[in-house]
């Protein structure tokens, strides 16, 4: 079981970084949302390059925080930020489609919800599953019952795929723009996974066939995506929905 009350890295992560460049190709003097914020690592790095970024969370780590619950409605008016940041949160909360339509009512039309997650499509976690029944990172003792009130990290509780996402997003008017990730999981393992990738790959071409009332090009994107490399080999999947 967990042996503290809030979870977050305890350095400047890899999709840290890459999340920073993706904000740093948008125009400059964004204000941003990160959410959770964790350390405060992230909120510290946007506003050196000058950026307005709140940093929000249940935690209460930095005297500037917002105190943000991702379970309840947000405390923050319509369309308030160009970009909203989600780095390792929405896997934390019982209702990932209330926050996500959070997400898209706080950002402005035009604006971008970056988002980052534990990558349960990835070929490692495929065979996890095989085997255990369990996404990588999604054991059961990863995660805990919450007493009435009490406000602390739930840990994994909700395994979303990127389709899941895309729809989601997509009910509440954003768009999928970008699928990527950070740094490859169990490396080492890839010769031995790809067998399987390529069996899967056969499997859902086979699948595609049968569905002939789905568009030629929206099936080849599906299969594009769900063996693209980060999808297959990413630790954390980043993705970037525009509103």
């Amino acid at each position: 079981m967990f042996e503290k009350d809030f979870s977050h890295g305890g350095k400047f992560t890899g999709y840290m970084e890459i999340v920073v460049r993706l904000v740093e190709d948008g125009k400059p003097g964004q204000k941003i949302l990160d959410i959770p914020a964790g350390n405060g690592r992230l909120t510290a790095c946007l506003r050196e390059r000058g950026h307005d970024a709140v940093a929000a969370d249940i935690n209460r780590a930095g005297a500037d925080y917002v105190y943000a619950d991702m379970s309840q409605p947000l405390p923050f008016a319509d369309g308030e930020f160009d970009t909203c940041i989600c780095l390792e949160g929405v896997e934390h909360v019982v209702d990932s489609a209330a926050l996500i339509r959070e997400f898209c009512r706080i950002t402005k039309n035009g604006g971008r919800i970056i988002v980052s997650l534990p990558n349960i499509q990835g070929a490692f976690s495929r065979f996890h599953f095989l085997c255990t029944g369990c996404f990588y990172q999604f054991v059961p003792w990863n995660h805990r019952q919450l007493k009435p009130g009490e406000m602390i990290d739930r840990g994994h509780i909700a395994p979303l795929s990127c389709q899941q996402l895309a729809y989601l997003f997509g009910h509440y008017g954003a768009r999928l723009t970008c699928l990527t990730g950070d740094r490859w999981k169990k490396k080492w393992l890839i010769p031995f996974l790809l067998p399987f990738v390529g069996l899967g790959w056969i499997w859902l071409r086979y699948e595609v066939k049968r569905q002939k009332e789905m568009a030629a090009a929206e099936c080849r994107k599906e299969i594009e995506d769900l063996f693209s490399p980060a999808l297959l080999f990413s630790r954390s999947l980043i993705l970037v929905f525009e509103k």
